[in-house]
């Protein structure tokens, strides 16, 4: 009997510890870019407060109507119990000129859920923490952003377009990861369109390709005109003389990294000549060494009736997934600050 007892003693115990492993930490809850922020209401609504909603509350960029980035709830320190602290991306603020000499920002992965993103900014004064807001306005913006998009190119890594996924291979001997509702396509020389192809709501993934001549054809105008033709050679509309162009008064350029490399973003608004369709869209501009070309991924939405963030969004991750010939695997979005690391059996 006592062995017997000294058995399930010893069961127990290995049960109990391993549920303090981070294996057995809850999901992350919350809708894609939802934040909670952890503030007083007092300090929240003060001129500090402010500035850091402020900043969550920007407009994704070029859309064709004013949509929010992100979902901000705010909770009280005291509120923050274990029915919050599985939010998938929160915000801590810690005034305190005892503890803090400056204003400094880093984050954590899975420090109370998994799949949860914790940025902590630690601030000695209400006036350095709003001037810190101000000052890295962006910086907040892009890495709640890139983290989100992270989390979409591993969802897409499960589950996707077989369609777009063999095409891209068998033109471009290129992979790509695109939303599995783009079934749709169209095929031509250097040249692959496909789609959900539904009225409203449609998004679409469009890949070409051009020779590379050198790092001087990184400008707007030059692959603003590389855009222009690859698309009213392929996707004309319902007369001759309706075709796919840019508005180029609502583009914008910018060099950015993928899976380490140089790859240049524009993002703007499409519209049809001769008709009044359009919409956003958003490409990255990739560099394939090997065959010394330039590889163009690009996500385009018509949705007349309904909001586009979140589509453009799904698209935009699915840009991230392209694997060039001689690339062997997706690197993550550089988050551009500071990590910690923590024992998530210690925060358990």
């Amino acid at each position: 009997m006592k062995h017997i007892f000294l058995s399930f003693a010893l069961l127990m115990g290995m049960l109990l510890t391993s549920c303090e492993r981070s294996d057995f930490m809850p999901k992350a809850s919350g809708r894609p870019y939802e934040v909670l922020v952890v503030m007083d209401s007092v300090e929240w609504n003060a001129p500090h407060g402010r500035a850091l909603f402020d900043i969550l509350d920007t407009d994704v960029p070029m859309l064709p109507q004013s949509e929010r980035s992100f979902r901000i709830s705010q909770t009280e320190r005291k509120h923050f119990d274990r029915m919050l602290n599985i939010f998938r991306n929160i915000i801590i603020v810690n005034i305190d000129r005892t503890q803090y000499t400056r204003t400094r920002m880093k984050f954590t992965r899975n420090k109370y859920a998994m799949d949860q993103i914790v940025l902590t900014i630690n601030s000695p004064s209400n006036e350095e923490f709003r001037e810190f807001c101000v000052n890295n306005r962006q910086n907040i913006v892009d890495f709640l952003t890139k983290m989100e998009m992270n989390r979409l190119v591993q969802e897409l890594k499960k589950e996707n377009s077989k369609v777009t996924f063999d095409l891209a291979k068998s033109i471009f001997q290129c992979e790509v990861n695109a939303p599995k509702e783009l079934t749709s396509f169209k095929k031509g020389e250097n040249f692959l369109w496909t789609s959900n192809n539904t009225a409203s709501g449609m998004m679409s993934i469009v890949m070409y390709s051009f020779p590379y001549e050198g790092p001087h054809i990184f400008n707007k105008e030059y692959l603003v005109h590389k855009r222009d033709s690859a698309l009213k050679a392929n996707i004309p509309g319902e007369k001759p003389n309706m075709y796919m162009k840019t508005d180029t008064l609502c583009t914008v350029v910018k060099p950015i990294a993928v899976h380490s490399k140089y790859a240049m973003e524009m993002r703007g608004l499409w519209y049809m000549e001769n008709d009044c369709m359009g919409g956003p869209y958003v490409s990255h501009h990739r560099v394939d060494t090997e065959a010394n070309r330039v590889v163009v991924i690009e996500g385009f939405v018509y949705a007349p009736e309904k909001m586009k963030r979140g589509l453009i969004r799904r698209l935009e991750g699915s840009l991230y997934t392209l694997k060039l010939p001689e690339e062997q695997y997706f690197a993550e979005i550089t988050p551009g600050i500071e990590e910690e690391q923590v024992d998530t059996v210690a925060q358990k």
